[in-house]
């Protein structure tokens, strides 16, 4: 149990020792096989012999939460969901053939070391002797997926980290030749003890994917002899990608990385060469055939179509004028992503943390750490490809305060296609400031803590977006800011602060505005929101009218709406006020209106919020606290309509974990949605509840606690199968 695992890393030819973790868990592990106690959360306990019995019972208790699901993000990796379930997912399979995603998979599969490849293999076989010894639980069209590879289960991350999280922008905006405009995003805080009231280090985890299908997170507990990791993984990943162990503990947020590009080319008359350094070139072509299923005959047809790339990567579009846009993606032929977020469990020190961090598997994603030593970090990590001139503007195009078009790269010249790297060295973090905190809420890492501990122009232009907060990353750090001794339950109420910075500086103007008019409804509305709190909860007043105000009209004026900028010397301040109060106005007018057409099914200008704005999952319709993260609010919760003329959580608050390094470990956790998305299932949704509340609940981590909220006991024993 306490033997030392040598590992060699290459950061400046250091070696570094991995150290048995000091298990919380109050357990003897099993001798052999794996143990698997089922909380009633439907959270899965897992106490292994060894690393592959491990990964062998996280792909068991994985396919028992989430099996169907999985079934269906594994055929759509292999490039073969037409195959099961016909043409309505054929432009999804040629994409993934277009830029090859099952050939990606079987390449980093064989580039795995052999004892990481032997885990995946083992956790692939978990899933498929859950679903042979259940086959009741896996649905009628999902069981033609099975067998699941570990190619599989490597293919489903490649599309996710790659080409759902780094580079969706790239291909929404090939195909369309525009700016795709939704992102993902996250808060993550770490705060050391000098700001600490207990004097222990505090992480918070808060990542705000969407609630359905690929952003789904998995929460579990892992136990080995040299692991003990709780938190959350990415729906099908083998690993836990956020959380902490006794030691550490790790958040993510989606970064301001521009790690894709695409590529004007200009192609010859036939449309099979390419204008490259004076020369054509030709394109490289393959022939991919793909399966296409009709349910009309239950007959299997086939659809070939050639793939076309240049040296920047596959083709996606086709313009006028024999153009065509290429997609360069960094970390293609390469994942290690998994096995690096492997080791950052198994890390017992900041030194180890760092030393695996700084290997780049994992392409994107800031990184806020905190320890039980007091250390603290902003890393922005990615991988950023060495440029030879230009900045942000001229590499992307946009940024999420300035939308527009994405930058289309020259691709006629050498000049200007990257091949190499910035190492980890080159990257901006900021590691255990004065100031005593770190956080992250999407923004540009310049603004890691306040006053700055980092200068943008000590790096490269085109490594980031210049300085910009937008009102929730401005609340994020405010509440930081404010607080120069923050507990635990502070923590907690911070997390679930659902007050709207925006309205803190442009209400006062709209309301005045609104009162220079002689509009009844207008005048109206301006005592609603006068009289309004200033937050969204579930029976604020004035909040949904506020909030429809801003999707309706800033939404779409973006920072333009202040009549004063923001500015990075007075970060907490300097956006205030309405540019165009006579629009803005107008836009509260029309959506008044829109509000009063409504009255006689419930709705109004002085509609409470949780009456307009509803948690929806499975059995459970609450009405919802927290609202769009661009408005500023913390508690950040993206709504869509539904039928019903009212609107559902979609996206936002997803697993969240406040976190407290003492002498042992202290937790409290959610998964918004609930732990699992299989029918029947009594935890589709049944966290909703503590969510519409505003409360977490412990991380049950001791055998004691976790036998005292026990739903079910399994005991497993890998075998692994012969080739």
């Amino acid at each position: 149990m306490f033997t030392r695992l040598l590992r060699y890393c290459i950061i400046g030819l250091c070696l570094f020792f991995f150290v048995a973790p000091q298990i919380i868990a109050d357990t003897p592990l099993p001798e052999e096989g794996a143990e698997i106690l089922w909380d009633e959360w439907g959270v899965p306990h897992i106490f292994a012999a060894d690393n592959e019995n491990l990964f062998y019972a996280f792909g068991w208790a994985y396919m028992h939460a989430h099996g169907d699901l999985l079934l269906k993000l594994f055929a759509e990796a292999r490039g073969q969901a037409a195959e099961y379930w016909g043409e309505d997912w054929l432009e999804g399979d040629m994409l993934v053939h277009t830029l090859n995603i099952p050939g990606q998979a079987q390449q980093a599969y064989e580039a795995q070391t052999p004892e990481f490849r032997a885990y995946l293999d083992a956790f692939a076989q978990g899933m498929n002797d859950y679903a042979a010894a259940n086959p009741q639980n896996i649905a009628d069209d999902r069981e033609m997926v099975l067998p699941v590879t570990p190619q599989d289960v490597l293919a489903n991350g490649i599309r996710s980290l790659r080409y759902v999280f780094l580079a969706r922008a790239g291909l929404n905006a090939a195909r369309r030749w525009e700016r795709n405009g939704g992102r993902f995003g996250s808060n993550g805080w770490a705060i050391a003890p000098s700001r600490s009231a207990s004097g222990n280090t505090m992480l918070l985890i808060n990542p705000h994917q969407p609630w359905d299908d690929i952003g789904l997170w998995f929460e579990a507990h892992l136990v080995s002899p040299d692991v003990e990791i709780y938190g959350a993984s990415l729906m099908g990943s083998p690993v836990i990608n956020v959380g902490f162990n006794p030691y550490l503990g790790w958040a993510h947020t989606v970064n301001t990385h521009d790690g894709w590009d695409l590529y004007q080319l200009t192609l010859n008359e036939d449309g099979d060469s390419y204008l490259f350094d004076g020369e054509m070139l030709p394109l490289e072509t393959r022939e991919v055939t793909v399966k296409v299923h009709n349910a009309d005959d239950q007959s299997v047809g086939e659809v070939t179509f050639t793939v076309k790339s240049s040296a920047h990567g596959p083709i996606l579009a086709y313009g006028a004028d024999n153009t065509a846009l290429a997609l360069r993606v960094v970390g293609e032929g390469e994942f290690d992503a998994a096995q690096q977020w492997w080791d950052m469990g198994r890390a017992t020190s900041f030194d180890e943390f760092q030393s695996v961090v700084a290997r780049l598997d994992i392409p994107m994603f800031t990184v806020i750490y905190a320890d039980r030593d007091g250390n603290i970090m902003h890393l922005f990590n990615e991988l950023v490809p060495v440029r030879e001139t230009g900045d942000w503007e001229f590499w992307h195009g946009y940024t999420d305060v300035e939308p527009g078009p994405p930058a289309l790269i020259p691709g006629d010249t050498s000049a200007l296609l990257w091949t190499e790297y910035h190492p980890y060295e080159d990257l901006p973090k900021v590691i255990n400031p004065p100031t005593g905190w770190v956080q992250n809420a999407n923004e540009p890492p310049w603004t890691a803590t306040i006053p700055p501990a980092i200068d943008p122009a000590d790096y490269p232009p085109y490594m980031a977006p210049p300085p910009y907060m937008w009102p929730r990353p401005q609340h994020s750090a405010r509440m930081l800011y404010e607080d120069t001794s923050i507990t635990f339950e502070e923590l907690k109420a911070y997390k679930h602060s659902t007050y709207v910075e925006l309205a803190g500086q442009v209400l006062d103007d709209l309301i005045a505005a609104a009162r220079e008019t002689d509009d009844d409804l207008l005048l109206r509305a301006a005592d609603i929101l006068e009289a309004w709190d200033r937050h969204v909860d579930a029976d604020s007043v004035g909040a949904a009218l506020f909030q429809l105000w801003f999707m309706t009209y800033v939404s779409d004026v973006g920072i333009d709406v202040y009549a004063t900028p923001w500015r990075l010397d007075d970060p907490f301040n300097s956006a205030s006020g309405l540019s165009d109060p006579d629009a803005a106005v107008a836009g509260l007018r029309d959506i008044a209106r829109q509000l009063e057409l409504l009255r006689p099914i419930g709705g109004g200008i002085d509609v409470p919020y949780g009456d307009v704005f509803r948690l929806r999952v499975g059995e459970y319709d609450l009405p919802a606290n927290g609202g769009f993260g661009q408005m500023g609010v913390f508690r950040s919760l993206t709504f869509a309509p539904d039928e019903d003329l009212r609107f559902r959580a979609v996206q936002g608050d997803s697993f969240v974990a406040a976190v407290e390094f003492g002498e042992t470990v202290r937790a409290e956790v959610l998964l918004s949605y609930g732990n699992s998305t299989q029918p029947h299932s009594p935890h589709v949704g049944d966290q909703l509840p503590l969510f519409a509340e505003k409360q977490l609940r412990p991380a049950l981590l001791t055998r004691t606690d976790i036998e005292a909220h026990m739903e079910m006991q399994e005991q497993l024993i890998y075998s692994a199968v012969e080739e």
